[in-house]
C-alpha cells in the first residue's frame, strides 16, 4: 500500500509531488527547506535553517506514524560547503542518537536564492 503525504508547501501542487510517501515500511520525505508559509525562514543562517527544514521532515513523519529516530539516511544539499560545518552540527544535535546513513553535497542553487539548504530523510518502520 502507497500513501502520500502533503504539508501543503507552495511547491506539491505545482511540481506535482508529495511531501512524503509511505510504501510499505519506508516513509520517504522529499527534500525539504526552511520555508514556512510559503516564505524561507532564517535567512543567511545556515544551521537554523537545517533545523526547520529537519523540522518539516519530523512533521511529515508523524503523519506516518514515525519519528526522526526512525530515519535510515538523510541527504543534506548545501549552496555553499563552507556551511558544512553549521549544517553537520544541526545534524548531529537531532541524529547524533540515531546515526543514519548521511551524504552532503554542495549545489549550485535553490527554487529561492534565501535558501542555504535543503535535506531530505528515508525512514524504516520495523515490524513489531
Amino acid at each position: 500500500m502507497t500513501t502520500r503525504i502533503s504539508s501543503g508547501g507552495p511547491w506539491e501542487d505545482a511540481v506535482g509531488y508529495s511531501r512524503a510517501v509511505v510504501a510499505g515500511p519506508f516513509v520517504l520525505v522529499a527534500g525539504s527547506t526552511s520555508t514556512v508559509d510559503g516564505e524561507v525562514s532564517h535567512e543567511g543562517d545556515p544551521y537554523a535553517q537545517t533545523l526547520e527544514a529537519f523540522g518539516v521532515v519530523r512533521r511529515a513523519l508523524e503523519q506516518a506514524g514515525l519519528s526522526l529516530s526512525d530515519v535510515v539516511r538523510t541527504r543534506m544539499y548545501l549552496k555553499d560547503i563552507r556551511d558544512s560545518d553549521a549544517v553537520g552540527r544541526a545534524h548531529a544535535e537531532l541524529f547524533g542518537e540515531v546515526r543514519p546513513a548521511a551524504t552532503m553535497l554542495e549545489v549550485s542553487g535553490f527554487i529561492d536564492p534565501r535558501m542555504l539548504v535543503e535535506v531530505e530523510a528515508d525512514a524504516f518502520r520495523a515490524t513489531p
